[in-house]
Parts: C-alpha cells; structure tokens; sequence
C-alpha cells in the first residue's frame, strides 16, 4: 500500500493558505478595500473550503488507522461537509 506522506502536510498547508486568505480579507474590510457583502461571500466560500480540508484529513486518519489506503479518501461535496453542522 503505498501512500503519499505528503498529502497531508500538502493539505495543511492549503489550510495554512486559505486562514492566510481569511486574514486578509479582514484586514482588507478594516481598511475599506471591500464591503461587509464581499467579505462575507467570501469568508462563506473559504469556511466551504477548510472545512472540506479538516474532514479530508480526518478521513485520512482514520482510513490510516484502520488498516486501510488513507489515498482513498476524497474531497467531499459542500453539501455533505457542511450537513455535519445541521
């Protein structure tokens, strides 16, 4: 079973990026550069992303940990991440 170690660090730092990304939109209402709606819509699409990310992860993780190709785990739809919140 030969798995890529890198894909998850590959994944953290993607994480890594859009937190990065999320600040800085922030920073860019702080200043003025976009409005409230634009900062909103997108923070809603980042927020979409990372938490596709954690649950690739954690699909990840336990594929590992039970025996099996963490590589089969894949990047779930939206409306599948974000349905663990409801």
């Amino acid at each position: 079973m030969a798995t890529d170690p890198n894909k998850d660090a590959d994944i953290l730092a993607q994480v890594n990026d859009l937190v990065a990304e999320e600040k800085e939109l922030r920073a860019k209402l702080q200043h003025g550069e976009i409005d409230e709606t634009e900062e909103h819509r997108r923070l809603r699409g980042l927020e979409v992303q990372l938490d596709q990310c954690w649950d690739l992860l954690r699909q990840r993780r336990a594929l590992r940990e039970t025996g099996k190709d963490p590589d089969q785990a894949s990047v779930r739809p939206e409306s599948e991440v974000e349905g663990y919140l409801n």
